[in-house]
């Protein structure tokens, strides 16, 4: 925020200022805050042409679209914000294709009355998530509300990318006999949400697992080609994403309890709110189905990444016409892991 306050000080004032009505009207004022802010920010060849699109060449290969609209409470929290968790959210959807993302769009609906100087501080998060990931922010738009109708902000992404030939990664390619690989802890983002949310500390604070894992995704599509399915488990956890590719493939899953890993401060913040680490969100995880044969060099290709250094083998694919999960507990038994219910952690993305 510190470059922003330096160079536009005498226009906008990102110490005291706050949204107002005029910064969503289409004159002057709205004009001003994208160009000091957004533009500065976000800065790129495409965005400085200030035009209504951005226009770009797409190299060869099956294009991917992904969109995502990120609603968090608390909008910052440990590990990120709502910012950095917008490029991150989208670019995972887009890679979970195999795909490398090109570029992004950003799309804010502000609140009257927001602090500019958290506004800034969302959109500077925003910038070096962006370009940490290599993927520009190419166009976006911005509208303002009346106070108390958008609580704060609203930020939706678009991502756009490109799937190599050859890559055939979707969630109705699961075959029984599939190995299921977990690319690290999970529950982190969800309960670093909710620790801020209740107050909660913890010996070993609870950092969310917010990361753009289309690196990790090329890693492995380079050891493994022949990947099934890849999906990050967000909202509804791991439990929901297995359901949903479980339906959709028209498989079974069972899933080992000792294989899962989860964090001893993530584990004991669910066991006192009452959550299952099952359905708690992540956002720096993935999913992936791959034929047994190749299970192992899959692993072993998520290990060597930084973003898959805790990556485990936790189950494989059954033959199952009702499409269940089930899941071998520590104990010796098995228990169906059933689709959420209901809205366990609102807002968590």
């Amino acid at each position: 925020m510190s470059k922003v306050r330096r160079r536009f000080i005498s226009s906008l004032d990102f110490v005291d200022g706050r949204v107002e009505m005029s910064h969503g009207s289409g004159g002057r004022a709205m004009a001003q805050l994208v160009e000091e802010l957004f533009v500065a920010s976000f800065d790129n060849e495409y965005l400085r042409q200030l035009n209504d699109q951005a226009c770009f060449t797409v190299p060869a290969g099956r294009l991917v679209m992904a969109t995502d609209s990120h609603v968090v409470s608390p909008l910052f929290f440990p590990g990120g914000d709502i910012g950095s968790l917008a490029i991150h959210g989208t670019l995972n959807d887009v890679a979970m294709a195999g795909a490398r993302p090109l570029t992004l769009s950003a799309g804010f609906i502000l609140e009257e009355g927001f602090p500019l100087a958290d506004l800034a501080r969302i959109v500077i998060s925003m910038a070096e998530a962006a370009r940490a990931a290599g993927v520009p922010i190419v166009t976006g738009d911005t509208k303002v509300v009346e106070r108390g109708k958008a609580d704060g902000v609203f930020i939706n992404t678009t991502g756009i990318g490109v799937v190599p030939e050859g890559i055939r990664i979707s969630g109705e390619r699961a075959r029984p006999g599939d190995r299921i690989l977990l690319s690290g802890s999970i529950g982190d983002h969800g309960m670093a949400v909710m620790a801020v949310r209740e107050g909660m500390k913890f010996e070993t604070p609870i950092q969310s697992d917010s990361a753009a894992l289309h690196g990790l995704v090329a890693a492995m599509v380079e050891a493994v080609p022949d990947i099934h399915c890849l999906r990050d488990p967000t909202r509804g956890g791991l439990a929901t994403t297995l359901n949903e590719l479980a339906r959709q493939s028209g498989v079974g899953m069972k899933i080992h309890e000792t294989a899962i890993p989860v964090r001893e401060a993530v584990s004991a913040a669910c066991e006192f709110l009452g959550f299952d680490p099952l359905y708690v969100a992540n956002e720096g995880k993935l999913v992936a189905i791959c034929p047994p044969e190749s299970a192992e060099r899959l692993l072993q290709a998520m290990l060597n990444h930084p973003l898959g250094q805790d990556s485990a083998l936790i189950g494989e694919v059954i033959e199952d016409a009702h499409g269940f999960v089930q899941m071998e507990t520590a104990f010796g038994g098995s228990r169906m892991v059933d689709w959420l219910n209901g809205d366990q952690l609102p807002r968590i993305c």
